[in-house]
């Protein structure tokens, strides 16, 4: 153990103050070089006979002077001279972004992912952190807030130096999101916003591409079309889909029947476990075809609302696209599921673009604003969409 030795003037300033000098000293020294991790409050506790706020104090002291970086979860380590601390305490190159000798980390906060919608987004983040010579760490929150907020306190403790954030739906933001914005940490929102949060995100162009999928409908004679949908109660995803659909209505002079509507499907939710979820949805739309025999297309929010609409139709023996038309957003990129109508989001050029917008926000090339990128979607046309037949009412099998 190493003994601390004091001057003749040392006995009359306060302890952290001593510890702190101390410690500058071996940094000058290069007992600690660029890089090194210096001892923890605990290590110093011990060495000096103190309590963890005095230390503390003295790493504070030592990280104010831009002598040492710290990193909650990881410790505390001598700063290069060349090299700023930004607003969270971690060492920042004013260009890159980089601490001394490290990669860049970038941690993405996704609710989950399939063939249906996420894997493109991955792809096109982990292709962008190839390019930028950096790491991608990934971490599912399946919708649920309090998990979400977990996810970013561990990817800050584990330094990361952006985050992408895929958030929970419904009528809330994380408080966790909320810290990043005040403390100008560079993060971007991914297929999503949040209402009167300032932070950037990348995006589909939801109402139009919305708006074309139901334009489709109309053009095949379908006036009287079911939207189907979880609750979009401030889920800035869904309620511009709907947006878009309602739009389209206007474009042709058609009324919105909202009592052709369901906004109760939950299977679908990533935080929806239970297995008896699915059956119960479907009843709800095989009881919902029978009270509405006029109903003679579909446009569902998402592919998995699509696939419920498919077995209702099927218990109530209505025929797919004769019947009843069925259109929705995504669908697995297999010629087994290739026959259903889809909206394509271009979901890898999505998180290409996130990636390297927290990139650019990191470099302060974003600095002062927020940036909106919202993409296209494709129409995709499948054999589940097909023109106005007349139909008998149908009764469940």
């Amino acid at each position: 153990m190493e003994v601390l030795v004091l001057g003749k003037d040392s006995a009359s300033k306060p302890m952290y103050e001593q510890i702190f000098e101390s410690l500058r000293e071996r940094i000058q020294l290069q007992q600690y070089k660029v890089g090194d991790r210096v001892p923890s409050e605990k290590e110093l506790c011990d060495e000096f006979g103190v309590s963890r706020i005095t230390t503390k104090k003295a790493l504070e002291m030592l990280a104010n002077e831009q002598l040492i970086v710290r990193q909650p979860g990881r410790g505390s380590f001598v700063a290069d001279t060349a090299v700023t601390l930004d607003g969270l305490g971690r060492s920042a190159s004013p260009m890159t972004g980089k601490e001394p000798n490290r990669k860049l980390l970038i941690g993405l906060v996704i609710t989950n992912f399939s063939d249906m919608y996420g894997t493109e987004l991955l792809y096109g983040m982990e292709e962008a952190s190839r390019q930028h010579d950096s790491f991608l760490v990934l971490r599912r929150s399946f919708g649920i807030p309090e998990q979400e907020e977990q996810c970013i306190r561990e990817l800050l403790e584990l330094g990361v130096d952006g985050m992408i954030i895929f958030p929970a739906q419904g009528e809330y933001f994380s408080d966790e999101i909320l810290k990043l914005v005040v403390s100008k940490f560079p993060f971007v929102m991914i297929d999503r916003y949040l209402k009167g949060i300032p932070a950037s995100s990348v995006s589909t162009d939801n109402v139009g591409a919305a708006r074309e999928g139901t334009a489709h409908l109309f053009e095949l004679g379908h006036q009287h079309i079911a939207f189907l949908t979880q609750p979009p109660v401030n889920t800035t995803t869904i309620e511009e889909r709907i947006e878009g659909f309602i739009e389209a209505h206007n474009d042709q002079g058609i009324l919105v029947n909202r009592e052709l509507w369901v906004e109760s499907m939950l299977s679908s939710l990533p935080s929806e476990f239970d297995p008896e979820a699915k059956v119960r949805d479907v009843q709800t739309l095989v009881a919902h075809f029978q009270k509405h025999p006029q109903i003679t297309a579909v446009f569902a929010a998402e592919y998995d609302i699509a696939l419920l609409a498919l077995e209702a139709a099927e218990q109530v023996g209505m025929r797919v696209p004769e019947q009843l038309s069925i259109l929705c957003f995504d669908s697995p990129h297999t010629d087994r599921h290739s026959r259903i109508t889809h909206l394509k989001q271009n979901q890898f050029s999505m998180g290409e673009q996130a990636f390297n917008m927290v990139l650019q926000h990191m470099q302060g090339q974003e600095a002062g604003g927020v940036k909106r990128i919202v993409l296209p979607a494709m129409l995709v046309k499948g054999t589940s969409t097909g023109k106005v037949r007349e139909h008998a009412v149908f009764q469940s099998k």
